[in-house]
Parts: C-alpha cells; structure tokens; sequence
C-alpha cells in the first residue's frame, strides 16, 4: 500500500484540500494550516442524549465547507486522502485506546450510483491507512431518503433517518468497541441513529469522528 502510495504521488502530486496547493507530504498546506476553522479542544466533541460522541478537527464553514462540497457532490473524490488523514489525527487524539475496528456511515444504493463512490468510505480507508488496517463494511442504507441537507431542524433530521440504517450482512459487531466514520455532523441524527444500529447489534461501544461540525451557538461565530 505504501509503495502504491509513493507511486500516486509521483503521478498525481497530493495538493491541499482546502486552497489546491501542490503538497509535498502535509495534509495541508501551511498557510491553511494557520487559517483553517480548527475545532480545538473544548470545542472539537459533540455530544448527544443518545450515546453521541463525534470528534472532528474543524468546523463546516468557508474553504472547509467548500472542499467538502466538492468530495461529496462534484466528483473530488481525490479529496478524500488529506482529509481522511486529518480524521485519522483527530480521531488518534481523541479516541486513543477506544476502538478497535473502524467502519463508516454508507449511502444508499441510489446515491452511490449518481456519485460513483461512497465518501464516507474513502474517508475511512484514508483515515486506517495511517494505521495500516483497513475499514469494515457494518451498516447498509436500506432506504434511499431525503437528504438531511434539505430539512430544517433536529426533529426532522431525526425522523428522516429512523430505521433506515441495518446491519450488514455478516458484518462482526458484536462485542467490538467500533469507531464510526463520516464527512460532517451537523445535528448528529445520522451518526446517532447508526450508533443505535450497531449497539442494538451487540457493539461493545461505538464512537464517530468526522472532517467537521457545523458550529453551534456555544461555539462562537462562523469565521469565513
């Protein structure tokens, strides 16, 4: 994997997800580094009543919010590597010692048809190769629904994901401590619903990273 690394690099230089930079081996590029919206440490877990932990290294907004749009609805699938390397530093942080296996929040059949790839899981296969592991498929999307961006509130979140997710067929949960991987969390309706899918399924515990969480009102006003 490594070597196949080595030799993408040399055929497609990595470039700064944020500003498109040519990298030489950072996930971003240093003058992104010191203006990125980055979470810190108070501000970098959001919680939930319903067993939600998500970490995340920065906040949905500005050049941050404008890569991620272009991962999930343009085709920049490539964006993928740097800000799965991010994910893997924050989640290395935050959950060291937490989990011991690695999956992601799928899309449905639909949408991975219309995209051509699942960027919750180029996220997470990004994040385990620094960890020289791989992801393991535990969740399917059993309906296609509305996507959450377009509803407004909590209660509608939640209610557009509920029984949803089930388990993938043959997937090893139980008694697992499982780290859950997506792009962003904004109210946290999709992360929660599959954290109760996965410890309805025998997970021992599940925690979630993500590139980013919208910023609440604790949190201080947007930056872009």
């Amino acid at each position: 994997m490594k070597l196949l690394d080595t030799a993408l690099d040399l055929l497609f230089p990595p470039k700064c997800p944020f500003c498109r930079r040519v990298l030489d081996r950072e996930e971003v590029c240093p003058k992104c580094r010191e203006t990125l919206p980055w979470t810190g440490e108070e501000t970098g877990l959001r919680t939930g009543p319903d067993g939600l932990s998500c970490a995340a290294p920065l906040f949905y907004e500005g050049t941050v919010r404008d890569a991620l749009l272009r991962l999930k609805f343009h085709g920049a699938s490539h964006l993928a590597r740097s800000l799965g390397g991010l994910i893997a530093q924050c989640a290395a942080e935050r959950w060291c010692g937490a989990f011991d296996a690695v999956t992601w929040v799928p899309v449905g059949p639909k949408r991975l048809r219309q995209r051509g790839y699942d960027q919750a899981r180029l996220l997470a296969e990004s994040a385990c190769r620094r960890w020289d592991t791989e992801p393991e498929a535990m969740l399917v999307k059993r309906l296609d629904n509305p996507a959450q961006s377009g509803l407004d509130g909590a209660a509608a979140r939640r209610a557009n994901v509920l029984g949803v997710y089930d388990l993938a067929p043959g997937a090893r949960v139980r008694g697992r401590r499982i780290l859950l991987i997506d792009d962003i969390c904004t109210t946290g309706a999709t992360l929660t619903e599959c954290v109760r899918t996965l410890k309805d399924g025998g997970a021992a515990d599940v925690v979630c990273a993500a590139a980013a969480l919208t910023r609440g009102e604790k949190d201080g006003p947007e930056t872009a």
